[in-house]
């Protein structure tokens, strides 16, 4: 029987055969594969602890958003209703601020930069500092396929909230499509196949890549400054690129939950109506994690609406950032209602997005239990711009690290305060976060575990 188990725990898969054909089936992660708690792999290796962003547009309506309680067992306003199921598996953050200090209010981006770099752009074309999920991925994103996923339901790849400079923006994938193929297209190697074949493709890739690299020195020896950075900046993307190749030759260890999705025939048609933009987020949801599953990436971003969001609603002539400035409010609810059923549908998202991670099932929990997500926008009152009281939500326990199922009032201090909490939980050695007033060296106390 001990032969047996030993055996099963290298391969982790079923083999048998269907209509004619062989196929194996990935199992699920058994005690076999783990430590006697349950909570780390049999040969000691820690589950990993994944990190990723979620966005949506244009905020909230406070009125009907923000729990009257802070601490746990807050009851859910109307607009967020939605998040029942989830609520368990989530925090909500409330009264923190945005700072722009010197800088201007950029309209429906100070916001977000602020939440996602600690700082406040000075013009339209700044980009202050590294997005969190880049710093992230460069502590954790190194030893899988891709060190980061970026994704946008809008279906629009200029629609993203993730880079590393002015000039190395990360646009994002829109089609459900694309993103299978990217994922589990040829050069997906599922690590729970017996037999490893590393592509023939790959290994020419890398060998073309490896000959340029090794001509690096003497280049970059032979030219002024300024050219010198820009092939700094070239021959850093081509090691990564390197770097990319030499795990696809490499036989990936194995991963229980992992089970290539079914192969997708149709793209979803274009445009942003509500009901097209949650079906392409819906997809691509599952393709994401499942990609988890499989550890092709541990830091990612997906993003619901753009921070001006245009969504539409059949029938109604106006998307949702033209009502957010045009719709009156209604004296007797006390808001716009039509504003709030756009930003009802983006939290019906939110709950779904987060439930796809609740029902993976790893280790001696769930995929949400090795998670951290972070979800934010670009203001709190979208009619008249507003970056007092950004709302902000996380999802998930870091490994046992996060506490979950709280209303935290921020108490007007920056919201930079919960990235930073983010990063030292992920094992980032930052004294501080953010810059001038969106500096903070403060975690947020009350979520950690």
């Amino acid at each position: 029987m001990n032969d047996f188990l030993n055996a099963l725990s290298r391969r982790r898969v079923l083999k048998g055969v269907l209509n004619g054909t062989a196929v194996t089936l990935g199992l699920p992660l058994l005690n076999v594969f783990l430590n006697g708690n349950g909570n780390a792999l049999a040969d000691g290796k820690p589950l990993p602890v994944r990190f990723g962003t979620w966005g949506w547009g244009l905020g909230m309506s406070k009125s009907i958003f923000v729990p009257k309680t802070f601490g746990a067992h807050w009851e859910l306003p109307e607009e967020i209703e939605s998040l029942k199921n989830v609520q368990q598996h989530i925090n909500l953050y409330t009264n923190f601020n945005g700072f722009r200090d010197a800088a201007p209010n950029l309209c429906h981006t100070t916001g977000w930069m602020i939440l996602r770099t600690g700082a406040a752009p000075l013009n339209g074309n700044d980009r202050p500092g590294e997005t969190i999920d880049v710093t992230v991925a460069k502590k954790i994103g190194t030893a899988t396929r891709f060190s980061n996923l970026t994704m946008s339901a809008t279906g629009d790849p200029r629609d993203t909230q993730s880079y590393e400079s002015a000039n190395s923006i990360n646009n994002s994938e829109g089609s459900p499509l694309n993103l299978y193929t990217t994922i589990f297209g040829p050069d997906f190697q599922d690590p729970n196949a017996k037999e490893f074949k590393p592509n023939p493709k790959i290994m020419v890739r890398q060998s073309v890549i490896s000959s340029v690299l090794d001509d690096t020195k003497t280049l970059a020896s032979k030219v002024g400054a300024e050219d010198k950075q820009r092939l700094d900046q070239y021959f850093t993307g081509l090691r990564e690129l390197e770097r990319q190749f030499d795990m696809q030759l490499t036989k990936p260890e194995p991963r229980a939950a992992c089970t290539a999705p079914k192969a997708l025939r149709d793209d979803i048609k274009t445009g942003v109506d509500v009901d097209v933009v949650r079906q392409r987020h819906e997809i691509m949801t599952n393709l994401l994690v499942m990609a988890l599953a499989c550890d092709q990436t541990r830091v990612f971003n997906m993003l619901y609406s753009k921070s001006f969001a245009s969504t539409t609603k059949v029938g109604y002539e106006k998307p949702h950032h033209t009502a957010s400035h045009e719709e009156p409010i209604d004296e007797k609810l006390g808001y716009q209602p039509m504003v709030s059923w756009f930003l009802r549908r983006a939290f019906e998202n939110w709950a779904y997005f987060v439930d796809a991670f609740a029902k993976v099932k790893e280790g001696d929990g769930h995929l949400i239990d090795n998670v951290i997500i972070y979800g934010s926008t670009d203001q709190s009152f979208a009619k008249i711009h507003s970056i007092d009281g950004l709302p902000m939500f996380s999802a998930g326990r870091a490994g046992g690290k996060m506490k979950t199922g709280l209303h935290v009032d921020g108490q007007g201090t920056t919201g930079c305060r919960l990235g930073y909490t983010m990063m030292k939980t992920l094992g980032l050695d930052i004294p501080h976060w953010g810059n001038q007033s969106n500096q903070t060296s403060k975690e947020i106390g009350e979520i950690l575990a």
